[in-house]
């Protein structure tokens, strides 16, 4: 498992960021709020796991950088010289890339 959280659309996000990289990926608990009651809430939470072991370290580590807002600045795109916020991998308005 490498992400958890009891808002499946931050776990959607989390999700689309590690597929994006590639990773093959698998959902747990994506209907399991039906059960709050029976189950603790924590329990029932959405979990993001990786198909390989191998890439475990990887995926938190791309996590942990994509979601961690120390350090970040805005970016100039070298293709069209649009600003584009941290947040973004790919410029706005050419889909060029930071590099």
């Amino acid at each position: 498992m490498v992400y958890t959280n009891g808002n499946r659309f931050i776990v959607s996000n989390a999700r689309n960021i590690l597929e994006s990289y590639g990773f093959k990926l698998f959902v747990k608990n994506e209907y399991a709020s039906s059960a709050i009651g029976e189950v603790s809430p924590f329990d029932s939470w959405v979990e993001l796991w990786v198909v390989n072991d191998r890439d475990y370290d990887r995926a938190c580590s791309v996590l942990e950088n994509a979601l961690s807002k120390k350090g970040a600045s805005p970016w100039v795109c070298k293709t069209c010289n649009e600003e584009n916020d941290e947040s973004f991998d790919f410029c706005w308005s050419c889909g060029a890339g930071p590099a």
